[in-house]
């Protein structure tokens, strides 16, 4: 099992920034990938990015240019770095980890952008 610690979340007026970071209970190294979701109410959880542990990364259309994932292996800690935020980036925003072909999910940490 992996048990996921989100932080970083927050009110922000929009084009600001926030990060996101999420600590796995195992190893980075020996989960095959990490990402971020979000979900909006009444609306379906979406993809945001996505690492593996060979760095190949994924961004949704949404966020391309704005949104960085990255890994810090030494702190066993990926993020989310989110700037030039819009309203419609307001969500919770989840962390989920694929693991032995199992995909394990954060609390969920709220972000909410002003106009």
């Amino acid at each position: 099992q992996v048990q996921l610690v989100e932080n970083g979340g927050g009110l922000v007026q929009a084009g600001g920034s926030l990060r996101l970071s999420c600590a796995p209970s195992r190893s980075i190294s020996s989960i095959s990938a990490m990402g971020w979701y979000r979900q909006a109410p009444g609306k379906a959880r979406e993809l945001v990015a996505t690492i593996t542990r060979f760095d190949n990364i994924n961004y949704a259309d949404s966020v391309k240019g704005r949104f960085t994932i990255s890994r810090d292996n030494a702190k066993n800690t990926v993020y989310l770095q989110m700037n030039n935020l819009k309203p419609e980036d307001t969500a919770g925003y989840y962390c989920r980890a694929d693991y032995r072909n199992r995909a394990y999910w954060g609390q969920g940490t709220q972000v909410t952008v002003s106009s």
